[in-house]
């Protein structure tokens, strides 16, 4: 089941693709009719055109068809908001440090360990 989808969504997107090969494989097959009846510069033979004209303006014309559909596709695509910001009000208030609290011994500049005098290195 899982082959066959992704056969169809391979086919599916390279659909467009193979239009303008299409073309240009019914230009090949039908070269001496396009070029005697469909070519703008039949009556101009030194042009060597042999229906060429005739196979750029196809090819011109399926490239703005798709060109339009998508610009028509991308422009009927509904826009999704993803995040919605809150905006907070914020201030900055100066906030001065309450220097008398009673802070703990080691904040404390004068703080000294009762084994201080056990933790120092030797002396030589």
């Amino acid at each position: 089941m899982r082959t066959v989808l992704a056969y169809i969504l391979l086919i599916a997107t390279l659909l467009p693709s193979f239009s303008q090969w299409g073309t240009i494989a019914y230009y090949h097959v039908n070269k001496d009719y396009v070029a005697s009846v469909l070519c703008e510069n039949r009556a101009k033979p030194e042009l060597h055109c042999d229906g060429q004209c005739y196979l750029a303006k196809r090819l011109n014309a399926q490239q703005e068809q798709q060109d339009k559909a998508t610009t028509e596709r991308v422009q009927k695509t509904p826009d999704f908001q993803l995040y919605c910001q809150i905006e907070v009000p914020f201030s900055f208030k100066p906030v001065t440090p309450n220097r008398s609290a009673d802070l703990p011994d080691y904040l404390l500049k004068s703080y000294s360990s009762p084994l201080l005098h056990w933790l120092q290195p030797p002396q030589v």
